[in-house]
């Protein structure tokens, strides 16, 4: 017999149901859910009346870019939203048999992180930063299962050991700050699993890792879930990962899920005009050509960037950290060098040293002029021509400052001769070259869209007229029809200009469409590099190998390449 009870909430008097739940039942149902948002005394639809389920043992992929919905359709089942700004106008959502839209707090207490757990995007924003991996893990057990100390490091090794932490007796008592993207992100799902979770929601939890480890963690989450036989909700932007991945796909845009169906059905005969845009938006194309006889625009050899490792009373250095070992390059003017890694390789490092923004030992070549024992006050004078785009768009932009005071920034240092109404005109005109209404100058960061803060950052850089960009990991961030808009803005923005870029990504699609040529990084030295066709299509180590196998989806990286 079905359980009805009524109770008294902060929401109001609501009635809790029960239902039987049969053996063909769905373990989570999902019926007409919409959610709305009040603001300044407006209520605004974010997901309007999106049906799904899931049975005991599949996966469920819930697809769309940023701003679909996808995410919040998926903290409404555990009702973590921020309430009362947040309501429910209609729809309901069962787990066995549970009606966990109009349940209690306290009846809800005994599902989260029990019976349905959560893995979120970002690890490091949301594992503790002042708490140690035992205390984060073993809190969980403390929680729920009323553990020991013992007990609990003995279950928190167990853990650790299931995710892949190597040695993991040396991770215990290990800070977030302390552990690579991957093993934080191993972290947060051993935390997910510490319950044995009927159901697992996982959102985007992925997207800032690189493809080796990401091949891994997803091999991961597929041998854990037959070994519990548990469900998993899968919230990506990623179609690669949801192809290789799950049993269904539900297809959501502007709060609306527009098809469902099978992922092999999906993927081979899409019916929905948004999902055929879906499928089509992986970033395309491919380099510009460059002349032969093209200048070298910069170089440098044996360029070593070094950390010192000091230990001690006296803080005596006692080995170092080798981020940048001995690399020798050229760049071509109007050439793309792409740089590829895994994280912790180098990448960055290289490029910040070659543009002076951090110390290191060897020439510099820019221009045909060394640039390598220039002070701060020369290097300044350079800063026009040797510009970056940063990896997180939001990040990199103040918040207190409009988008035009952003990109005249750099102006008002390197062209300080410019009128107000001069520099109100390049703002504008540079803008419009990156794809922004100059009409919306005065707004601020928050006020825009991931892709529309990556073009701002973008115009940033370009409003200085640069010769040489660094760019940083630029569309990692982005949804991937936005990922090909900025590829195609940067190969147009250098056609134009015949700009010289330095492109570092994790994401081998996005490098394989805007570079001409290819350097594979690892622990600071260079593993291969080439040709961008050579690198892609006929790689000669095994680490490469690894790289594009993990890129092209067709097996997980072989154990002991990559490590964490």
């Amino acid at each position: 017999m079905p359980l009805i009870r009524a109770r008294h909430s902060s929401r109001g008097i609501r009635g809790i149901r029960m239902t039987t739940r049969t053996a063909s039942s769905p373990l989570l149902e999902v019926k007409d859910l919409s959610v709305a948002f009040t603001q300044d005394g407006k209520e605004k639809i974010a997901v309007n009346k999106v049906s799904f389920n899931l049975q005991k043992g599949e996966t469920l992929a819930l697809v769309g870019e940023s701003g679909s919905g996808k995410s919040v359709s998926a903290l409404s089942v555990l009702q973590l939203l921020p309430y009362p700004a947040a309501s429910h106008p209609s729809g309901e959502i069962w787990f066995d048999g549970q009606d966990l839209l109009h349940s209690s707090n306290k009846e809800l207490r005994k599902v989260r992180g029990n019976r349905i757990s959560m893995i979120f995007q970002e690890p490091m924003s949301s594992l503790n930063p002042l708490h140690t991996v035992e205390q984060q893990i073993g809190e969980v057990l403390s929680i729920h299962h009323g553990m020991s100390e013992k007990q609990s490091r003995e279950r928190v090794l167990n853990l650790l050991h299931d995710v892949g932490i190597r040695e993991p007796e040396k991770r215990l008592k290990s800070y977030p700050h302390q552990l690579s993207g991957g093993q934080r992100q191993r972290v947060m799902i051993a935390m997910a699993l510490a319950n044995e979770p009927e159901l697992l929601i996982a959102d985007e939890p992925t997207t800032a890792l690189d493809v080796t480890v990401q091949a891994q963690i997803l091999e991961l989450l597929r041998n854990l879930q037959k070994t519990h036989g548990m469900a998993l909700l899968f919230i990506t932007h990623d179609l690669g990962i949801v192809e290789r991945l799950a049993d269904k796909v539900c297809v959501m845009t502007e709060g609306e899920i527009v098809e469902t169906g099978p992922t092999g059905e999906i993927f081979s005969n899409p019916q929905h005009s948004y999902t055929k845009h879906l499928l089509n938006s992986e970033p395309s194309g491919e380099a510009l050509a460059v002349a032969d006889d093209a200048p070298i625009l910069i170089k440098s050899d044996d360029l070593k960037v070094w950390f010192p490792v000091k230990r001690g009373l006296l803080r005596r250095t006692v080995s170092h950290i080798k981020a940048v070992d001995g690399i020798s390059l050229e760049i071509r003017q109007g050439e793309t060098l792409g740089i590829v890694g895994e994280s912790g390789s180098g990448k960055t490092t290289l490029g910040l040293a070659l543009l002076r923004m951090i110390s290191s030992q060897g020439p510099i070549i820019f221009q045909g002029s060394g640039i390598d024992q220039l002070d701060s006050n020369a290097m300044r004078d350079m800063r026009g021509d040797m510009q970056i785009v940063f990896q997180d768009p939001f990040g990199s932009l103040s918040p207190r400052m409009s988008i035009a005071e952003i990109v005249a920034e750099g102006l008002s240092i390197h062209m300080p001769d410019l009128t107000a109404e001069e520099q109100d005109q390049r703002v504008c005109d540079v803008l419009e070259e990156v794809g922004i209404d100059p009409a919306s100058r005065h707004r601020y960061p928050h006020e825009f869209s991931g892709g529309q803060r990556q073009r701002i950052s973008i115009a940033r850089a370009m409003i200085l007229e640069p010769k040489f960009v660094m760019l940083d990991e630029p569309t990692s961030a982005l949804d991937m029809s936005v990922q090909a808009q900025v590829v195609d803005l940067l190969r147009d923005l250098q056609a134009k200009h015949n700009l010289t870029y330095l492109f570092i990504s994790h994401d081998l699609k996005v490098v394989r469409a805007l570079s001409n040529r290819v350097m594979v990084m690892r622990a600071g030295k260079v593993v291969e590099q080439g040709d961008v066709n050579q690198i892609f299509d006929a790689p000669k180590t095994d680490y490469t190998k690894a790289l594009m196998a993990a890129a092209l989806r067709l097996e997980a990286a072989p154990d002991g390449v990559v490590a964490d």
